[in-house]
């Protein structure tokens, strides 16, 4: 018997505590019985259940006060609730104050081991989340690269070649498609060099006008200019001491290349207007999605600026070449915005994460967050379904609508889904009145009432 199988059952009724005992042992779990709540937590807090089956309505504490005890501590338990007088407001009631489920007595013995294996497989679920987020955290501590998320076998050997660059001064060129991740590479590679006390300023040279790129660059002097009422110090001074991230590099004009080349040579600035020069102490990462090669083939990027910048080349793989890394990401970004935006999604399913692993992400990681996102906002439970994958306005046949509006080939689970959208439809058109819902629906109101609670609408 495993400790997984442990089920504590509370219920004021000594029939019930028997009949129950006898059921759940028979399938297997290792049962201990309450009269009520108070005496239930002092069982909960000597040998912590990871099941609990319990009564609302009992005597010296009810079912909600004895749920909201147990939020208090550190691991909670899946809970089911159980009445034989409840009402959908109970139910609600019941779920909001933290319940997994909540069933009707009288109940089939069928129906309540149904329940218990559902709670099961999903303390399962929440335990395999609980193990990425640790490797997760374990990546991220044997490469020192905080932000970056590494399991597969090419991540891990180009952040292994980082950390070695990290420790140079050397020129590093970042290649690789666009939403790889190059910025949080080169921001690993000034944390964990001795620069890191000073400034990384990162800036990518397509958003700057082209008459404006030298003087942002190297900054200018009073005077220079139409409208220069003021000294001021461009990116090398600020990042002095520290690491400038150029990215996109291959968007330099012909012009700024050449400037660009001379104060990697001679480590020195010259301020637009100034007739002195300066010495500046940065160093530079440059990063692009182009294939400078073929740029220099065709005139629009110099040979020698090229082969100062690559001196040492990170070439980043594109996702779909990485597909290792996906679960990991998810379970990265979930708990990002679970903080950032006050979710609840504990886990994706199977099927939404098959969806997820079949992608070719022509975005990448930066199109995979996206799409995290906008699921985990529409996403009508804690787990993230491929319904909620579904992409807007795409463009698709009256088949493929339907495919990626269900995400499942099970008739049952179809039939859920379906089901669950009409209710809502329905609600909201009758403003919640639910014998209205009813007849638009064309069902009796003790009907609606039964897939309410049970789809939890």
């Amino acid at each position: 018997m495993t400790d997984k199988k442990r089920l504590l059952i509370i219920d004021d009724e000594e029939n019930m505590r028997h009949m129950l005992s006898v059921v759940t042992s028979k399938a297997g779990y290792q049962v201990t019985l309450a009269e009520n709540g108070k005496q239930a937590l002092a069982i909960q807090s000597k040998a912590p259940f990871p099941f609990i089956l319990c009564d609302l309505k009992m005597p010296k504490m009810d079912g909600l006060t004895f749920i909201s005890a147990l939020n208090e501590q550190e691991e909670k338990p899946v809970v089911i609730m159980m009445s034989a007088y409840a009402t959908i407001d109970d139910a609600v009631e019941a779920m909001k104050a933290g319940a997994y489920d909540f069933i009707t007595k009288p109940f089939k013995t069928a129906e309540i081991l149904l329940v218990l294996e559902k709670a099961y497989q999903h303390i399962q679920l929440r335990n395999e989340n609980d193990q990425l987020k640790a490797q997760v955290k374990e990546l991220q501590g044997t490469n020192s690269f905080q932000d970056i998320i590494a399991h597969s076998k090419k991540m891990r050997s180009l952040l292994r070649l980082t950390e070695k660059v990290a420790k140079y001064d050397t020129t590093v060129l970042i290649t690789g498609e666009s939403g790889t991740g190059k910025e949080l590479i080169a921001n690993g590679i000034h944390q964990n060099s001795n620069r890191k006390d000073k400034p990384f300023i990162a800036i990518n040279c397509a958003s700057i006008p082209e008459n404006l790129l030298e003087s942002e660059f190297f900054g200018y002097m009073k005077g220079a200019f139409t409208g220069a009422d003021h000294d001021r110090k461009g990116l090398f001074e600020e990042a002095d001491g520290g690491t400038l991230f150029l990215d996109e590099i291959g968007e330099l004009p012909l012009g700024l290349q050449v400037k660009l080349l001379r104060v990697l040579q001679e480590k020195e600035i010259r301020p637009v207007g100034s007739v002195k020069s300066k010495k500046t102490n940065v160093r530079v990462i440059t990063a692009t999605a182009r294939n400078l090669e073929k740029e220099v083939e065709e005139g629009r990027f110099r040979e020698d600026l090229y082969y100062r910048l690559n001196v040492l080349t990170l070439q980043l793989p594109p996702l779909r070449e990485r597909k290792e890394d996906i679960p990991h990401l998810c379970t990265h970004f979930l708990s990002i915005l679970n903080e950032t935006m006050g979710l609840r999604i504990e886990s994706i399913s199977t099927d939404a994460m098959s969806t997820l692993l079949t992608r070719d992400w022509n975005g990448n990681i930066r199109e995979l967050k996206n799409c995290l996102e906008r699921a985990a906002i529409v996403a009508e439970t804690n787990q993230i379904l491929p319904v909620d994958l579904e992409e807007p306005h795409a463009k698709s046949s009256s088949d493929e609508q339907l495919n990626e509006m269900l995400g499942t080939f099970s008739l049952k689970q179809a039939k859920v889904i379906v089901e669950t959208k009409l209710i809502k439809k329905a609600l909201a058109a009758s403003n919640g009145n639910k014998s209205m819902a009813a007849r638009m629906l064309e069902i009796s109101y003790p009907s609606l009432l039964a897939k309410i609670k049970s789809y939890m609408v």
